[in-house]
């Protein structure tokens, strides 16, 4: 398993709005430095639903990216949904909740799936993707930095398994804002989830 193509971006206005945003990811071909709130110099314009320490890192699979591609029918460049790092092999279909991607000099910890919104719609030039992105069940997932370090196209990283009860990206965009039941609050509170959804899971 290797990094196929690290992303990051400047802010850019939508078409037809106002406001800016960092979704347009392209392939950066020198090694990025990763810190605890992600790549350096990869632009976030939203802080308030975007970035911070638990989604530091956006992240996609190969997998994941070559079946929107045939869905699509279309060519996806790396960083079309505004992901920082595509990992050749992964399929966040099968991502948990405290799975963890290690390379020579850094860590990430997964901690929440993508939720799609307005934005992702706009960028991919469709009002209804994002509902689309929900039913297709392949969101990619978030992950926080546990080591810094730099990160580059090429580099090896080996994928680490959650030894816990798994809670899956699937499942995490599918009860987004809904109630659990008892036993889901509880496994999804014994997994390193994302501190915004433990707040309102125990509040």
């Amino acid at each position: 398993m290797k990094i196929l193509a690290v992303c990051a971006g400047s802010a850019e206005t939508l078409p037809g709005k106002s406001y800016k945003t960092g979704i347009f990811k392209h392939s950066v071909e020198a090694g990025v430095m990763v810190d605890r709130e992600g790549l350096i110099g990869d632009r976030i314009c939203n802080r308030k639903h975007h970035g911070g320490v638990d989604q530091a890192v956006y992240a996609l699979g190969t997998i994941d990216l070559d079946w929107w591609a045939r869905e699509l029918d279309r060519v996806l460049e790396p960083g079309t949904f505004g992901e920082n790092l595509v990992i050749e092999g992964a399929d966040s279909r099968k991502i948990s909740v405290g799975d963890r991607f290690v390379t020579e000099t850094v860590e990430l910890e997964v901690t929440s799936t993508r939720i799609p919104c307005a934005t992702l719609s706009a960028r991919m030039g469709d009002p209804g993707f994002a509902r689309r992105f929900v039913r297709a069940g392949r969101p990619g997932f978030y992950c926080r930095v546990l080591k810094d370090g730099v990160v580059r196209a090429g580099d090896a990283i080996v994928y680490h398994a959650y030894s816990g009860p798994p809670v899956l990206m699937p499942e995490m965009l599918e009860t987004y804002g809904k109630n659990l039941s008892d036993e889901d609050r509880a496994r999804y509170l014994a997994a390193p989830i994302h501190y915004k959804l433990r707040a309102r899971l125990t509040g």
